[in-house]
């Protein structure tokens, strides 16, 4: 199952994980908001709005966007850090999938939304990424090489229940390799963020090896 612009337009995604375990950690309506408009308070008025993927957003953002750059971030960098017992994996085997964990650097895409589009493109990806409260939205600086832009980046939430820490590798490539979850594998989830990177000509060698690593422990059964 692919998460679709119609899925978060009719809010599917809360109600789906409403009727699981996770439904009493859900944001409720009004936490969400508020979230949204900590942020959207940051931002100049009538100004365009950048968001910064390095994940899922890379292959599948959802919404709508007037252009795209590919461009670093420093002081953070894509980490294998936060279990998904819902849509990479189960709650009794919890797979894993991306987030933004402090240190290092890290390249991705950001996202140009339109000022009159921001906010209610915004309250979609808020849908997608905020209900469980498993990241914190802050502005980051990216920079594409010659501009220097500020965008809203989803980074980990350390203090949450579903922050994984630093794991060992061979943990993290036998969770890829193995778990499944209601969007699918989470092999599919890693190939799919390889392979869009290298698209955007971002080549991550960690992804790679993972990758390497993830479908020989797979071909092995």
């Amino acid at each position: 199952m692919s998460l679709t612009r119609i899925d978060l337009e009719r809010d599917r995604v809360r109600q789906e994980l409403a009727l699981t375990p996770l439904g009493q950690h859900l944001l409720t309506d009004a936490e969400l908001e508020e979230s949204l408009w900590q942020i959207l308070e940051k931002r100049e008025p009538n100004e365009d709005c950048w968001v910064f993927g390095y994940g899922s957003l890379v292959w599948n953002p959802l919404f709508h966007f007037e252009e795209k750059r590919v461009v670093t971030t420093h002081g953070y960098h894509r980490s294998f850090c936060l279990w998904s017992r819902i849509n990479r994996g189960t709650l009794d085997r919890p797979g894993l999938v991306l987030g933004l964990d402090r240190g290092g650097r890290c390249r991705g895409v950001a996202y140009r939304i339109a000022a009159d589009r921001t906010e209610s493109e915004l309250r979609l990806v808020w849908r997608r990424e905020m209900l469980l409260g498993a990241y914190i939205p802050r502005w980051v600086q990216v920079s594409d090489g010659n501009t220097r832009l500020r965008a809203i980046a989803f980074t980990i939430n350390r203090a949450g229940p579903a922050y994984a820490g630093r794991l060992p590798l061979e943990t993290i490539v036998e969770r890829l390799a193995t778990c499944h979850g209601r969007m699918g594998p989470g092999l599919d989830y890693l190939v799919h963020t390889a392979e869009a990177l290298r698209a955007c000509g971002i080549e991550d060698r960690q992804l790679r090896e993972l990758c390497e690593r993830a479908h020989a422990l797979k071909a092995r059964g």
